[in-house]
């Protein structure tokens, strides 16, 4: 065996020792069943390069640089165990591992242009700003000690040229092969394996997987309190995080300065998780606010959430839950889910929701709204409209969700407009009325899954005494939980979102719209109408169908900025530099727009509380409407 080949063999040795600590400490986690252990490492390739891939490549640069450095290691580190450790050095192996190691070395150069030159500033920095060098030192390592295979001779290592290189064999690999699994590598190693374990296996394969697990309500405990009362796949997958900050760029709550980084987040909940002082090792931006908080140093057993030893309160309560961190994770960590679970035990067990969200909670319980308002009085604003009601029809279409928006000024604005436009398309509708309660979403992001399960049982059983097609609701919120939520409960329904349901119509010549002018309109994406349910197009189509402009924001589609409303963020109401909606209004002015669309009464609700607001907000629909009396007066004419 070469000199080279012994020290790899040392390296992997090392790394092997290593891969089964880190195992033993992702298995302090709670078990949630392993089932085929080579069957889900045998899915790690086709999930990296068809759903991991297809995050990383939205920053070209980054992807080159692991396409070489990434792909030139594994594919070196195999040839070298071919060639140095078994001897076959037949010239095309020789040759092979020349090629990777030289395409390694063009990675290393390219890693260390990211972090010199044009670095972005979510990078973590600590020793993750000597990879490059690793990785240039492993490729001319063992690039020097293959040549000499090309003559069927060795390098001389006691010569001038072998003692020069020695040192950089052992820096590169100890960094690198020890460091997949005790070092910063290691979410090479924890990543394949958060891949094959991954807590949403479902997540594969093209599906939007946003369902919350519903919690035993008989559980010993509910919620996590401890490291350990998370699965030990969520435990892994703390693990896998890279430090890239993919996620805090796209934090609204971080970009207001609000104390929440979900790249420290993730990072804390490893630390506290493995109490391992390489985690607590974080090279990273602080909590924005909570810069002198350092890292958790709660032992295991401790509870997470609490300081000093934990995660601060306030970190928990300022997310919005809008999936744009995971939607950008190029190693598919799972953050809401996190948060959630750590709410359902300080809401649960410990009655810990701040002020305003424990009175949304008490007032829920009592009056079944989120409003406080009683159910007979959802359809006061609508006296002159005559709605059918489903009890006096029993058999109809389509059910009209009408939600906590009955409530509400604004709400009822935008839900005149969708009634005139489903009775303009001759749609056969009906509402609940008294009977409609609230959906329970803001009790279910709160982390009061029992007032959710209640809410979701109760309007189950309403909704079974009545045949409809299908449900249609213009608040993404309730879209979510009646569409993905309620099934766990035996509630499965068909349910469109208010534009997807009228973009039918038009496309069905149901209904006809004429061209408006409204001058240039911008549209805002909801977080649950687009990253949790996937739809970006209909909205648009309908701004298109009425002949505006509609210039983008350039936070649009699945990577759209929170209007800061979601989670309960707006009840929890965790200080900050700035306001979430103030941002978004300013990214919205940013297009030369004159009105912002929105597609979510609760987004309408924070973009018009903008003090100064530059911009008019209105919702989609109150163009579509706008668009019909139009066509009706001409027709008229």
């Amino acid at each position: 065996m070469t000199v080279p080949g012994v020290l790899f063999l040392i390296g992997l040795i090392i790394a092997g020792g290593g891969a089964v600590r880190r195992i033993l400490l992702w298995r302090r986690g709670r078990s949630d069943g392993t089932g085929g252990i080579l069957a889900a490492l045998a899915t790690v390739p086709a999930r990296y390069f068809r759903d991991v891939h297809t995050v990383v490549v939205r920053d070209g640069r980054a992807a080159r640089m692991h396409i070489f450095a990434g792909g030139g290691f594994v594919a070196t580190c195999v040839l070298i165990f071919v060639v140095h450790v078994l001897g076959a050095t037949a010239p095309v192996f020789v040759l092979a591992t020349l090629l990777g190691a030289g395409v390694m070395g063009l990675g290393a150069a390219m890693a260390w242009r990211r972090r010199r030159s044009g670095r972005p500033s979510r990078l973590s920095g600590g020793p993750y700003d000597l990879l490059p060098y690793a990785l240039g030192a492993f490729a001319v390592f063992y690039f020097a000690g293959t040549v000499p295979l090309l003559g069927e001779s060795d390098l001389d290592w006691r010569g001038p040229m072998g003692l020069a290189l020695l040192p950089l064999g052992v820096f590169g690999t100890a960094f690198l092969l020890p460091g997949l699994t005790i070092g910063p590598m290691r979410h090479a190693f924890a990543g394949a394996a958060h891949l094959a374990f991954h807590p949403r296996a479902e997540r594969f394969g093209g599906e939007r997987a946003v369902t919350l697990k519903p919690l035993d309500l008989e559980a010993e405990k509910l919620g996590v309190e401890t490291p350990q009362d998370f699965t030990w796949r969520q435990i892994l997958s703390y693990d896998a995080c890279v430090q890239c900050g993919r996620c805090e760029d796209a934090c609204p709550v971080y970009a207001a300065g609000g104390p929440l980084n979900p790249k420290k987040l993730i990072f804390d909940l490893w630390a506290t998780s493995a109490g391992d002082p390489v985690a607590a090792d974080y090279a990273g931006h602080p909590y924005p606010g909570l810069e002198d908080a350092g890292a958790p140093t709660a032992a295991a057993g401790s509870p997470v959430i609490g300081r000093p030893g934990g995660i601060a309160e306030e970190t928990l309560w300022a997310c919005t839950t809008c999936r744009a961190c995971v939607e950008e994770c190029p190693m598919m960590i799972e953050h809401v889910d996190a948060v959630i679970d750590l709410r359902r035990f300080e809401t649960l067990e410990k009655g810990a929701t701040p002020d305003k969200g424990a009175v949304a909670l008490e007032t829920l319980a009592q009056t079944d709204t989120a409003s406080g308002r009683h159910r007979d009085e959802r359809l006061d604003w609508a006296s002159d409209l005559n709605l059918p009601l489903a009890r006096d029809r029993r058999r109809f279409d389509v059910l009209l969700w009408l939600g906590e928006n009955a409530f509400d000024l604004r709400g009822q604005k935008t839900l005149r407009a969708l009634i005139g436009v489903l009775r303009a398309g001759g749609v056969d509708f009906a509402v609940l009325g008294e009977e409609e309660r609230d959906v329970g979403d803001i009790a279910q992001r709160l982390g009061d899954e029992a007032g959710f399960q209640r809410l979701a049982e109760e309007n189950i059983a309403t909704l079974a005494k009545y045949q409809f097609n299908r449900i249609v609701t213009n608040d993404p919120h309730v879209l979510q939980a009646l569409k993905h939520e309620y099934p766990a409960f035996g509630g499965r329904y068909e349910v469109a979102h208010h534009t997807t349901f009228v973009s039918e119509l038009i496309e069905t010549d149901a209904l006809q719209l004429s061209p408006i002018d409204a001058g240039a309109v911008t549209y805002h994406d909801p977080c649950y109408l687009g990253r949790y349910n996937g739809e970006f197009d209909a909205p648009r189509a309908l701004i298109n169908a009425l002949g505006l402009q509609r210039p983008e924001m350039e936070r649009s589609g699945p990577r759209s900025f929170c209007c800061g409303w979601g989670g309960g963020a707006a009840l929890t109401d965790i200080p900050s530099k700035a306001r979430v909606p103030d941002l978004r209004m300013a990214q919205a002015k940013a297009t030369g727009a004159e009105s912002v669309a929105v597609a979510c009464p609760n987004c309408a609700v924070m973009l018009e509380g903008v003090t100064d607001a530059p911009l008019a907000v209105v919702d989609v629909i109150e163009l579509v409407a706008l668009a019909v009396t139009v066509g009706r007066a001409e027709a008229a004419a």
